[in-house]
């Protein structure tokens, strides 16, 4: 018994030997690679001259891979064909780049990568990697350098790309609409500043392009543009700055659809401010038209009465110089009823008014069926003002902190278009914050040439605040939300009151804007008083 249970236990013994041999083996996986991979071979070598050829390809010294290609890829100049790029999908010690275009006599070629080649373990990049060519004798070795801002935004986009077109017997201005450049390249996802290289020495138009359709033409609607106002002559020590903005849209309206009963939508691109909508033709006798802006897309809803007896008719729409004719057929829709609401309700701030708006042009209010109290059940003093374009009453009234109020509107108070009323009570309910839970900012210009808009905006960029001054500069923002801002000032040079962008074919650079650091903005707090010192730049 005694000679068995030593035996098992002997067992035992050896069995945990084994087993903390085996966990102390365990392989931990090692150290992290960090290291990029290594290029062994060029067939033909980078920077090769006469270049004949419609294949080359790059040996690495461990398994690759190509990352995010459409984006990193530059080739300058560019090609009317991609070339292809492979393998794409499955790691490989080489890469091959196949041309597919007729490339260009004694012209110089740059294949920038960027960081799209990867290893295939840790995707640990080959930094901004280039592989050169000639198709003649030489390598072209000039390069241009700058960087680039954006108009608005105090930083630019990523993925800018930076052109430049030759100016010989045959160009033009609008080339950038319609012709690739002669040289690219692009400040990838990090950068802000770029250098073409490889280009040859001559006189050139520098365009720089948030291209978003990756054509590298621009698209007014989609694309910003940045261009330096004169020609550039290579060689060159300037740097330069592009700035890049957004221009106006070229106005211009689609054929209107039938929306309702009495409703037909124009849709329009550009500016509708100066837009015109006429009947061509008869109307009903007593026609009457009402025109209202859509609050959030490029549509005007155009309501008329009575209803037109016939099926079709022509419209002309007008904008300045623009004129065009549509062709409408009517369709039988459903009326509308009126719907009225409040565009916000709960917490109203010191710089609100109480605004309500409807599906329905307004055309009457009947003040004697509206009361407004406060907690008290005190009558409160109030204005009316009405916007036609977006059909809306404003109700400004003096708030004071730490106060409720209290809407009352009864039924036939708001007439509509058509003769319709609100059939039932609408009650609405407000409250004001003590002033305590808002901070303050004074701004301490500095070096300031007026007319001036200065504005906090928040990390896109949108408006939050804003004032105006032509003299003073002593500006305070009272009574604002507590959040961290961005601090801005526009140098608005035509006085309008508004910034103003630029325009590429005009010649014209939009308004100056100035970004106060980051870092001397303070974060707005509650029941604090700030300043900041904001020295223009000139």
């Amino acid at each position: 018994m005694r000679l068995s249970l030593m035996r098992n236990l002997s067992f035992v013994f050896i069995a945990l030997i084994i087993v903390s041999c085996a966990n102390r083996g365990t392989p931990t996986g090692g150290e992290i690679d960090e290291v990029p991979p290594v290029i062994l071979k060029e067939v033909p070598e980078n920077f090769s001259t006469n270049f004949k050829g419609d294949e080359i390809t790059i040996y690495f010294d461990e398994y690759v891979k190509i990352k995010d290609l459409r984006k990193q890829l530059i080739i300058s100049p560019p090609m009317d064909t991609d070339p292809i790029v492979t393998p794409m999908s499955v790691a490989s010690k080489y890469i091959s780049i196949k041309i597919k275009d007729t490339l260009e006599a004694n012209t110089t070629y740059a294949f920038n990568f960027g960081e799209s080649i990867v290893d295939n373990n840790e995707e640990n990049p080959y930094p901004y990697y280039r592989y050169v060519f000639s198709t003649g004798d030489t390598i072209d070795s000039l390069s241009v350098k700058g960087f680039v801002a954006d108009a608005l935004l105090e930083e630019p986009d990523t993925f800018i790309s930076v052109m430049l077109y030759d100016v010989d017997s045959t160009y033009t201005d609008s080339i950038v609409y319609k012709e690739k450049p002669r040289y690219i390249t692009n400040t990838l996802d990090s950068l802000t500043s770029f250098s073409i290289e490889n280009i040859k020495a001559g006189t050139y138009k520098l365009v720089a392009l948030k291209d978003k359709n990756g054509n590298y033409k621009f698209d007014q609607k989609a694309d910003k543009i940045g261009f330096n106002e004169s020609y550039i002559t290579v060689p060159t020590d300037s740097t330069y700055k592009l700035t890049l903005f957004n221009e106006d849209i070229i106005f211009k309206a689609f054929k209107p659809k039938q929306d309702g009963e009495k409703r037909l939508i124009f849709p329009y691109e550009g500016d509708y401010k100066s837009m015109r909508i006429k009947v061509l033709g008869d109307t009903p006798e007593g026609y009457q038209t009402r025109i209202i802006k859509d609050k959030t897309t490029d549509t005007l809803y155009y309501w008329y009465k009575p209803k037109f007896e016939i099926d079709t008719t022509f419209f002309i729409v007008s904008n300045q110089k623009y004129v065009d004719t549509f062709k409408h057929r009517f369709r039988s829709l459903e009326g509308d009823s009126l719907k009225i609401k409040a565009i916000a309700t709960g917490t109203l701030n010191f710089d609100q008014d109480f605004t309500i708006e409807a599906n329905i042009p307004l055309t009457k209010i009947d003040t004697s069926k509206i009361k407004l109290m406060d907690k008290d059940s005190l009558a409160v003093a109030y204005t009316v003002e009405y916007d036609s374009i977006f059909n809306r009453y404003k109700f400004p009234i003096e708030k004071e902190e730490g106060q409720k109020y209290f809407f009352e509107m009864l039924p036939g108070t708001f007439t509509d278009f058509y003769e319709g009323t609100n059939i039932d009570t609408l009650s609405y309910a407000l409250r004001t914050k003590m002033k305590s839970e808002y901070g303050n900012l004074r701004v301490n210009l500095r070096n300031a040439t007026f007319p001036l808009i200065v504005q906090l905006v928040n990390d896109k960029g949108v408006v939050i605040y804003e004032k105006y001054t032509t003299e003073s500069t002593v500006i305070d923002f009272t009574d604002i939300s507590p959040r961290q801002y961005g601090l801005r000032v526009i140098f608005d040079e035509n006085g309008n009151g508004k910034y103003d962008t630029g325009n590429y074919l005009l010649g014209i650079q939009p308004e100056r804007v100035s970004y106060a650091p980051s870092a001397n903005v303070p974060e707005i707090r509650s029941n604090f008083d700030q300043v900041i010192e904001f020295t223009l730049l000139d």
